[in-house]
């Protein structure tokens, strides 16, 4: 037998977000004054009262394991917080923690997927959905949501892609990448699908505290007893609380589907980063005034990029309802020509950026559209205006 890799492992895509991120790093090491709109993180520091928590935890010695499933006090803050923010009940055998956003996720795949199985997921998406169904067997299945539908999937598209190998429908609102937020009726519409249908509903809510203009986040297992028991609501702390690197994941599910995720988990990773654990109590009991300061700000740059943007030549974008990125269709200026070369492919587009111009954005390709750009608004104001007057003057040399 040869020294191979694994199938699974030869077919996963490296992630972009990443790759780009960390090119816009190497050149800021080189002393290059580069703007990144790549990073999928908060810009702000976790709150005092987290970190202190966090502090605590290591002088009074929590620092060994944890039940697999998390501390019964963090599953109990987290029940606490889904009856409060969500109208759901959960019991504590319903919850289940991870490490990070990204795991739980993980883990949902691999308690409900058997080989061959089919999952359903809107275009445009966040691109580590399809890769995470692949490694746990499944095959994702696409269905575009173009901009005259606000990037967003209805329950007519929803029920024609469903057929006898679906197991699952992925929901994400907000979104990433697009910041669309799914409305009530909407939602309805939807959940009469999956249980007609009878499958899982995967409900990403990871950017559930930020949504605006007066519009509401409504977490789909709140529609009725049916819908519920057909969905896996699945958070995290990372964006809420700015604590991505505290990697503290939650989801609450179906009874069964939460210990298998347990016994999955148990012997995986163990349970997540005890300290960060106690964090996390703090995070979702403590004071919450940090989580509207900082919805607030993002509002601000929101309506800056939103505004700049569309007064450019060659780019347009829907206004953002939620989350923190701007989703920015560059399909006019695909073919032009820069300098005399032509800007080929949205890759090119984000290349000549990068290399000439020191402004980092993710080409998203990955995310199911080949001719848009995602771009963060994690970042300060000035530093948005000073993107985005390179990205307009990049613009206004194209012919």
């Amino acid at each position: 037998m040869s020294l191979s890799l694994s199938t699974k492992a030869e077919k996963v895509k490296p992630s972009s977000t990443l790759a780009i991120s960390a090119k816009a790093n190497e050149l800021k090491a080189q002393g290059l004054d580069v703007v990144s709109f790549g990073a999928g993180e908060p810009d702000f520091n976790t709150p005092e009262n987290v970190k202190n928590a966090g502090l605590k935890a290591i002088e009074e010695n929590k620092t060994r394991y944890t039940a697999a499933a998390g501390l019964p006090a963090l599953k109990q803050a987290v029940a606490d917080k889904f009856l409060r923010d969500n109208n759901l009940k959960y019991e504590l055998n319903q919850i289940v923690i991870s490490n990070g956003g990204k795991h739980t996720l993980t883990n949902v795949f691999q308690a409900i997927l058997n080989p061959g199985d089919e999952v359903i997921i809107p275009t445009p998406f966040w691109l580590s959905y399809p890769e995470m169904v692949k490694l746990c067997g499944g095959v994702p299945v696409y269905v575009r949501c173009d901009a005259t539908q606000n990037y967003k999937i209805t329950a007519e598209q929803l029920s024609a892609a469903c057929n006898e190998k679906t197991k699952a429908f992925v929901l994400t609102s907000p979104s990433n990448p697009t910041g669309m937020v799914y409305t009530k009726d909407e939602l309805e519409a939807i959940a009469k699908v999956i249980v007609e249908k009878d499958i899982y509903v995967i409900s990403d809510e990871i950017y559930e505290a930020l949504v605006y203009d007066g519009k509401e986040h409504i977490s789909i297992a709140s529609l009725g007893d049916d819908i519920y028991a057909h969905t896996i609501t699945c958070n995290g702390l990372a964006k809420k609380y700015a604590m991505t690197g505290w990697r503290i994941g939650f989801c609450g599910a179906p009874a069964n589907v939460a210990k298998a995720m347990s016994s999955i988990q148990s012997h995986q990773t163990s349970n997540p980063n005890t300290i960060a654990q106690y964090a996390a109590i703090e995070a979702l009991n403590g004071p919450q005034d940090s989580v509207e300061a900082m919805k607030k700000e993002f509002d601000k740059r929101r309506l800056v990029m939103f505004d700049r943007i569309n007064k450019m030549p060659y780019v347009t974008m829907l206004k953002p309802e939620g989350a923190f990125y701007a989703f920015v269709d560059c399909s006019k200026a695909l073919g032009k020509s820069h300098n005399g070369t032509e800007v080929k492919d949205i890759f090119e587009f984000a290349r000549i950026l990068i290399e000439e111009y020191n402004v980092a954005v993710i080409p998203c390709v990955d995310f199911g559209f080949d001719d848009h750009i995602r771009l963060s608004y994690a970042t300060s104001i000035e530093a948005i205006n000073k993107g985005l007057d390179r990205i307009e003057k990049f613009l206004g040399t194209l012919e």
